[in-house]
């Protein structure tokens, strides 16, 4: 816990001025509602006593002493509510920027065992409760000490007995509440759980709107939807109980403080030990002490919500990527595009069976390759392996000689183009997701790319042309036109290798043929992995590969493989 509590601290690095400044006006704001009694208590023991032109003097001088004290009180309750609120949205934003950005760094292997919804609770509800713990945390935990140990101090000077009897409830209260803390905290974590189910359910059904609409299954949606928010509620009820248990006891030992404080006083007054002025004072700071005990069941609430949120939030981080550059890892220079696979071995990680044995594989540069084979043999994975989304376990993948292991990430990846049959478009304007494949592209290679991707001709139909909003993940277009804003992409990018992954096997026949049409011409002089669902659509390629399950079963030009009458011709006609 004291690692996890120096990482949270160190989010307050760089605005420590505005930590310390937010802390010295909750230290004075505290310090006046310790001060405000004892001004008080002096007007009622001493300056009524005052001959009575004198008094009026006091009375008048002391109480624009304490509108001036009021007034500074509400400057410091402001300071410390905007600018410590300014603090925590930064601080949050910090921890965002962090995690959002080792999201990037995650390779396929971690997202495939993840859920949208759970790790984007992470980085919305999570990151709020955080930031709420680093804004409200120490403050709330300052002025609270102030309050009960300033009060103690100063209520001791007045009477010892009555104040012992006052504060005799604080280690009934800690013990309460260090004992509902640990309850509180355990169902917390499982709150967390619950909503990021919940969250998770929800992404997965309005992504898929349309598969639900299709199949009128809204009702079963709702079914799914009740089963995650009944057990998210039935884990608040929990919860809720302790919760409830802690503030109701708190509530209820103020309430027997001040109940004591009357009683004993009142005793006291009888026998001659209090005065009924000493009796009001020790009543005007029962409020400072029972503000502090509500400051630190909020504390105490906050720290449940934060450093549980705060626990997920390092778990995440301590994710090490397991696909990263060697500390000398090189760029890719010059790049012809051979490819060779030696005795390349694959297995995902949560399992031990082999999903590629033995691949020994040459590709020359400028080669358009074609795999085919029954689904499940590996043809998609193989490509993955290129562009390092999958790490190999035994062999080699060598870019012009180099192990594509020795040679940095983003170098690799800007070296490799990929059309995949689920085209994924971006929120936004055609513009921005054909800009996509280069960033710092000019609006008119932008064009020249789409012009070449044979998609210009229906990008200026539309009334607003490039600046044409898709909606999300492209909804407003069809299939062939997504596909095809996915080629222009690539065309910008202008990868030497490329990988076409059954991009044109969703298409109706018309679509295929533009789309096709526009793959070849972003093939030529390029190193190119098809993997092909339709048979007819490669047989010009130079090479047809046939995975089976044993690895590469055949290989040669589609007359080539036909005339063998194997696997690839029962394919060919099976299609």
């Amino acid at each position: 816990m004291k690692e996890k509590l120096k990482k949270l601290f160190a989010y307050y690095r760089p605005y420590r001025r505005l930590f310390y400044s937010d802390l010295f006006f909750a230290v004075l704001g505290a310090g006046i509602t310790l001060v405000i009694p004892l001004i008080i208590r002096y007007i009622t023991n001493t300056v009524v006593y005052y001959e009575p032109s004198r008094a009026k003097h006091a009375v008048l001088s002391l109480g624009l002493a304490l509108v001036g004290l009021i007034v500074l009180e509400i400057f410091c309750n402001f300071y410390i509510a905007y600018y410590g609120h300014i603090m925590g949205a930064e601080m949050e934003a910090d921890m965002r920027k962090d995690i959002f950005g080792h999201y990037q760094k995650l390779t396929f292997a971690f997202y495939d065992n993840q859920k949208v919804g759970h790790l984007l609770s992470r980085i919305t509800s999570d990151l709020f409760d955080i930031s709420e713990l680093l804004h409200h945390g120490p403050e709330d935990l300052v002025i609270s000490l102030i309050k009960i140990i300033g009060s103690f101090a100063i209520l001791m000077t007045v009477n010892v007995r009555l104040a012992l009897i006052m504060f005799a409830f604080i280690p009934v209260m800690v013990i309460f509440a260090f004992y509902y803390n640990g309850k509180m905290k355990t169902a917390f974590v499982h709150n967390r759980e619950k909503i990021a189910d919940i969250n998770s359910q929800i992404e997965d059904s309005l992504a898929g709107i349309r598969v639900v609409k299709s199949f009128a299954n809204e009702k079963e949606e709702m079914k799914k939807f009740k089963a995650g928010n009944d057990n998210f509620v039935n884990a608040k009820k929990v919860s809720y109980k302790y919760m409830g248990i802690y503030n109701s006891g708190l509530g209820a030992m103020t309430t027997l403080v001040t109940v004591a404080v009357i009683v004993s006083g009142v005793g006291m007054m009888l026998s001659g030990s209090v005065k009924l002025t000493d009796l009001l004072t020790f009543l005007l700071y029962i409020n400072n002490f029972t503000d502090p005990v509500k400051k630190l069941v909020s504390f105490t609430e906050q720290f449940q919500n934060g450093y549980s949120g705060f626990e997920r939030f390092l778990e995440i981080l301590a994710i090490a990527p397991d696909i990263a550059d060697k500390p000398d890892a090189v760029n890719l220079e010059d790049v012809k595009g051979n490819i060779e696979f030696k005795n390349v071995s694959f297995h995902y990680e949560d399992t031990a069976e082999q999903v590629l044995s033995s691949i020994n594989l040459k590709v020359r540069a400028g080669e358009y390759i074609a795999l085919v084979g029954p689904s499940g043999v590996g043809k998609t994975t193989l490509c993955s392996l290129i562009p390092r989304f999958y790490e190999v376990t035994d062999g080699a993948v060598c870019i012009d000689g180099t192990d594509i292991r020795d040679i940095r990430l983003e170098s690799l990846r800007n070296h490799v183009g990929i059309v995949q049959q689920d085209v994924y478009l971006f929120a936004g304007t055609i513009m921005d997701n054909i800009r996509y494949g280069r960033p710092d592209a000019s609006d008119e290679e932008v064009v020249r790319s789409a012009k070449r991707a044979n998609a210009h001709e229906f990008i200026v139909s539309f009334p607003d042309g490039y600046d044409t909003d898709i909606g999300q993940r492209g909804v407003k277009l069809s299939g062939g036109q997504k596909q095809r804003l996915s080629i222009a992409r690539v065309f910008l990018k202008n990868p030497p290798i490329l990988i076409f992954d059954e991009a044109t096997s969703a298409l109706d026949n018309e679509s295929e043929q533009v789309v096709q049409k526009s793959l070849e011409s972003l093939a030529e002089n390029r190193t190119t992995f098809v993997i092909a669902h339709r048979l007819t659509t490669i047989r010009n390629a130079e090479k047809i590969l046939v995975l089976t399950e044993d690895g590469i079963a055949e290989q040669g030009t589609h007359e080539e493989l036909l005339e063998k009458k194997g696997i690839y011709e029962s394919l060919y006609h099976i299609r």
